[in-house]
């Protein structure tokens, strides 16, 4: 081991590690049907009532754009520094941008109104309970949800980013924002809102409504109203008004020992104290 981190040093040595290990960290854009998510691929593709010859040639290109991730992501970093400068490197991967081109047709709403969130999958699933359909609950999105592509976020991660933009591009009327924590590097706050407000500069009926999210103890998320009481339905038209009820509860209410929300109040905590509010408070 101690040889072969010598010669290709210790990021490569642990690839190699993962592969001896893991049989979905090798790559299979050769030979696709031999991925080990392959029958529940075509299983769930089946389900979700997309056709086969287009399933095939998705799983293709998902395939290829995992195999050429890797060199995009060592490009971005050799050319530049900067983190927005690198996302933009990793997401000019052609193999995933064919895939959304392919896909794009089964991004289509099951429900009136789009729903986009932050704060974990708890809170997708909030909102398709809510009446509203997030990515995961679209046709391409509910497979991709439970498929296990490859352990590597860095090598899928661009794809769910190209994903994510492309359903944004499709939003017509609301768009309904559900937040449990705000985080500003999410894919929600540096990708999806952005690229909303372009879509809704060309279609003044798209309107973001915002839902602050609490889940207690119990596991029942609910939304914050102004005066930090937990409701059945709780929507702002601003952001910043979302955030500031959210934070405000977080403060006030938030039980130390409830395990369901601490993710949320951590990232309150680092947000004010990067904005220099002293131990976040």
């Amino acid at each position: 081991m101690t040889a072969l981190q010598q010669r290709a040093g210790n990021a490569a040595a642990t690839r190699w590690v993962q592969r001896a290990t893991d049989p979905l960290s090798e790559h299979y854009a050769t030979r696709p049907q031999q991925h080990p998510e392959w029958a529940t691929y075509e299983k769930l593709t089946k389900a979700a009532g997309i056709p086969d010859d287009e399933a095939d040639a998705a799983w293709q290109l998902l395939l290829g754009g995992v195999d050429s991730q890797g060199a995009l992501n060592d490009e971005a970093a050799a050319r530049t520094s900067d983190r927005q400068a690198q996302r933009e490197i990793r997401a000019t991967n052609s193999w995933y941008h064919e895939f959304v081109k392919l896909m794009t047709k089964h991004l289509e709403l099951k429900t009136p109104t789009m729903a986009l969130w932050a704060g974990g999958i708890e809170v997708s699933e909030y909102a398709w309970q809510k009446g509203h359909t997030p990515l995961a609950q679209t046709r391409i999105g509910s497979v991709l949800n439970v498929l296990k592509l490859h352990p590597e976020w860095k090598l899928t991660g661009p794809m769910w980013n190209i994903l994510s933009k492309a359903y944004v591009s499709l939003a017509t009327g609301p768009v309904h924002i559900f937040v449990r924590a705000y985080e500003p590097d999410s894919i929600l706050i540096r990708l999806e809102v952005p690229h909303l407000h372009e879509v809704r500069r060309l279609n003044p009926n798209v309107q973001m409504i915002w839902h602050p999210l609490y889940t207690g103890s119990d596991g029942v998320t609910r939304e914050i109203s102004r005066d930090c009481r937990l409701v059945d339905n709780a929507e702002y038209d601003k952001r910043d008004t979302c955030v500031s009820v959210l934070i405000q509860y977080l403060r006030q209410f938030h039980d130390e020992d409830n395990k369901k929300a601490a993710p949320a109040h951590k990232s309150m905590k680092k947000l004010l104290t990067e904005n220099g509010h002293k131990d976040g408070v």
